[in-house]
C-alpha cells in the first residue's frame, strides 16, 4: 500500500478575495442606521463616498460625506466610464466612482455601499459577483411606525411609498441574502451581516469583482 507524502498535502486553500457588499432595501428600513451600527464594530471595511456635483452643505466634509466634484471633471469621468453607476438628482451629477472601489481591494479591504433596490439591480448587472443583501422591517406595521416617527410623511406620500414598495419587492430573488432589521434590535441585524461576510470568504470559489 502506497502511502501519501505529507509533501504532497496542502491545506492552504483558503484565498478569498475581497467583496463588494450592496446595502438595499426599503426606504425607512433603517439602512443608515445600520451601516453606521457596522462601522462601529470597526471591521475590516471600506464604505464607498459618493461623488456629487452639488455644492457642500454646512458641515460637510469633502472625503468624508462625499467627493465634491466640479461638473466638468464628473462629466469626464462618466466619458472614461470610471464611475460605477451615476444619476442626475435634481440637476446635478451623483454617481460611485471606481477607483477609490479599485484602491480599498487592492488593500484587501471589503468595500460596502449603500443604494436604492433599483441601484442595486443596476449593480448586479454590472457585478454580477457582488453580494447583495437585502433589509428589510418585521412587518408592516413596524415599516409604518418608522416612517410616521419621521414626521414628514402625508398621505399621498405614504401611499407612494406604497406602491414604491410593492415594486421593490419583486427584485427580492436578485439578492443573496435578507436581513430582517427589528425594531430595537439593530445589532441583531448587524451580527446577521457580520456573519454574511464572514461566510462569503469561507466560499470554495471566490467571487471576484472587476471594475
Amino acid at each position: 500500500m502506497k502511502h501519501v507524502s505529507e509533501t504532497q498535502i496542502n491545506f492552504d486553500l483558503i484565498h478569498s478575495q475581497p467583496l463588494l457588499l450592496v446595502i438595499s432595501g426599503p426606504s425607512g428600513v433603517g439602512k443608515d442606521a445600520t451601516l453606521q451600527a457596522l462601522k462601529q464594530r470597526e471591521l475590516p471595511l471600506h464604505y464607498v463616498v459618493t461623488a456629487t456635483t452639488r455644492a457642500p452643505r454646512e458641515g460637510e466634509v469633502h472625503g468624508r460625506d462625499y467627493f465634491f466634484l466640479p461638473k466638468e471633471e464628473f462629466e469626464t469621468m462618466i466619458a472614461a466610464n470610471e464611475l460605477l453607476e451615476h444619476a442626475i438628482v435634481y440637476e446635478d451629477y451623483k454617481g460611485i466612482p471606481k477607483q477609490q472601489i479599485r484602491e480599498a481591494m487592492a488593500s484587501g479591504l471589503d468595500v460596502i455601499l449603500r443604494v436604492d433596490v433599483q441601484g442595486a439591480a443596476k449593480l448586479r448587472e454590472l457585478c454580477p459577483d457582488a453580494v447583495l443583501i437585502f433589509l428589510v422591517p418585521s412587518s408592516v406595521e413596524e415599516w409604518h411606525a418608522r416612517l410616521n416617527n419621521r414626521n414628514s410623511e402625508t398621505a399621498q406620500s405614504m401611499k407612494v411609498r406604497l406602491e414604491t414598495v410593492k415594486r421593490e419587492l419583486e427584485f427580492l430573488p436578485i439578492f443573496d441574502y435578507m436581513v430582517v432589521n427589528r425594531h430595537n434590535c439593530l445589532e441583531e441585524a448587524v451580527d446577521s451581516i457580520v456573519n454574511i461576510i464572514s461566510t462569503e470568504h469561507m466560499r470554495t470559489v471566490p467571487r471576484k469583482i472587476t471594475l
